[in-house]
C-alpha cells in the first residue's frame, strides 16, 4: 500500500491550521468556563491536613504469619486534584511484611453527603471503594471486600495530631468474628 505523503502533509497543515484558528476561541471558552466553575465543596477543606509528604511506619500486630508482629516504613504524598475537588494520595511502603504501593483518590459526594475514597493498590485488581464521615476528630472510612466468597468489613480511622503528625488504624471484621486491628500507622509530615 502506497502512502500519499503529500496528502498526509496537506491534511496535517490544514488540521494544524484549523486547530490554530480554533485555539483563540477555545481559550476564550475555557476562560469563561473556569470563571463559572463551581468552587470545591467546603467539606474538602477538612481534608487539607493530608496535603504534603509524610514519612510513616506501619505496625502489624502478632499473627500466625508474623509471630512477633511486623513493621514496614514508607512515604505518603498527598496533593489537591483538579479544581480542589479531590485529594490524590500516593503511598509506598516496604519491609518484612511486604512491598505495598497504591493510590487513593478522596472526594466529597454531595448526593451521599459522604466522603468517597477510591483505593488502587498493587496487591489487588480494580478499586476498593470506601465511604467516610468525620466522627468527632477522626475521619472514618468503611468498606467491604470479598475474597474467596468471604466478605470482610474494613474500617479505617485517621486522626491528625499536633506537630504535623497523624495516626491511622485499619480494622477488619470477618463474618461471625469481632473487629480486629489489622495495622496501625504513625505518620510525620516532612
Amino acid at each position: 500500500m502506497k502512502v500519499n505523503w503529500l496528502a498526509v502533509l496537506v491534511a496535517a497543515i490544514l488540521g494544524g491550521g484549523l486547530c490554530a484558528a480554533a485555539l483563540p476561541r477555545h481559550q476564550e471558552q475555557t476562560s469563561q468556563k473556569s470563571e463559572a466553575a463551581p468552587k470545591a465543596a467546603p467539606e474538602m477543606e477538612r481534608l487539607k491536613p493530608y496535603l504534603g509528604e509524610w514519612d510513616y511506619t506501619e505496625s502489624y500486630p502478632k499473627s500466625p504469619s508474623y509471630p512477633n508482629g511486623g513493621q514496614n516504613t514508607g512515604v505518603y504524598t498527598s496533593k489537591l486534584g483538579p479544581g480542589g475537588n479531590s485529594l490524590v494520595n500516593g503511598f509506598h511502603s516496604q519491609g518484612p511484611v511486604g512491598d505495598f504501593e497504591g493510590l487513593i483518590v478522596m472526594t466529597w459526594d454531595a448526593r451521599e453527603k459522604a466522603y468517597k475514597g477510591y483505593l488502587f493498590a498493587n496487591d489487588f485488581p480494580g478499586a476498593l471503594v470506601e465511604t467516610g464521615q468525620f466522627e468527632g476528630d477522626a475521619l472514618v472510612f468503611r468498606s467491604e471486600l470479598s475474597v474467596g466468597g468471604t466478605t470482610m468489613k474494613l474500617k479505617n480511622v485517621t486522626r491528625f495530631l499536633d506537630g504535623g503528625r497523624m495516626t491511622a488504624e485499619e480494622y477488619v471484621t470477618m463474618p461471625g468474628a469481632a473487629e480486629k486491628l489489622l495495622v496501625h500507622v504513625e505518620g510525620k509530615k516532612r
